[in-house]
């Protein structure tokens, strides 16, 4: 097993249920299966990451196929990069686990990780998809071993770049998505006066090298309530009035646009 003790980072072992260190720090298994490795130190808040609204918004507007284009371009590349077929990946700011699901269904002889500071989403994603081993963890202290992942799937989630070069290995991969500059502006015009594009990521990954870069944009009809579940999971969220929210949920349809920006990065 590739993880640690957050505490001591030791290997953790799973032993009756229970992870266990040789510093005698254990972490209990969740009956979904899942094991928390967010001590409350390391917390910000007292239930960090995304409300319950946020995620049940999420899971049903992802459940209605609406990303699915980009879930299948995300296992397209990691298909095209990392030839074996035992790798060890890490899905970061997971969520309920529909990308994450996607990987293990692609790479069934590796191991998948999921990992997310909101124990209520990881939760959700460990009682539906077993195969998979959650974590409650911060992208910022990954509970991983040195150089023992081959690759790192990054969609939107907060990272650490010293952590994501310390737990990959020597030619491992990082891909990373991030909104394209026309990412659902319609969404935006309801709500600013003045739409501006979304700016590229400028991030740097030390001992990383590009190695792809490739955008993805298509067009989303969707109901009145689904484009108001998909403002329910963005950022935009806090600042729409309540008319925006009325406007969504009365409309018959609803056209906007998905586009997004698929990075990948090679570790030295």
């Amino acid at each position: 097993m590739s993880l640690i003790c957050p505490l001591c980072h030791l290997p953790l072992m799973l032993v009756d249920r229970s992870w266990r260190c040789d510093n005698h720090h254990q972490f209990d298994q969740a009956k979904e299966g899942y094991v928390n490795l967010l001590p409350v130190q390391h917390k910000n808040s007292r239930e960090p990451g995304d409300s319950a609204e946020m995620m049940q918004a999420r899971r049903e507007f992802l459940q209605a196929g609406h990303y699915q284009p980009l879930r299948d371009r995300v296992v397209e590349l990691l298909a095209e990069h990392l030839v074996q077929k035992d790798a060890r990946l890490l899905d970061i700011g997971c969520g309920e686990g529909y990308y994450t699901a996607a990987m293990a269904a692609n790479f069934t002889q590796g191991q998948i990780y999921g990992l997310d500071v909101a124990k209520m989403a990881i939760r959700l994603a460990a009682r539906r998809y077993r195969d998979i081993l959650f974590c409650v963890a911060s992208s910022q202290r990954l509970p991983f071993a040195d150089a023992s992942l081959e690759g790192v799937v990054r969609i939107y989630a907060p990272c650490n770049e010293a952590e994501l070069a310390r737990v990959i290995k020597p030619g491992g991969i990082v891909l990373t998505v991030t909104p394209g500059a026309y990412h659902l502006q319609q969404l935006k015009a309801l709500i600013y006066r003045e739409v501006a594009l979304h700016a590229p990521e400028e991030k740097v990954y030390a001992n990383f090298r590009q190695i792809g870069q490739h955008s993805l944009r298509y067009d989303m009809t969707l109901t009145g309530d689904e484009a108001a579940k998909l403002l329910q999971m963005t950022p935009f969220a806090w600042r729409a009035r309540e008319d925006v929210w009325q406007i969504l949920k009365q409309s018959q349809q609803f056209a906007c646009d998905a586009d997004f920006s698929l990075t990948l990065w090679q570790r030295d």
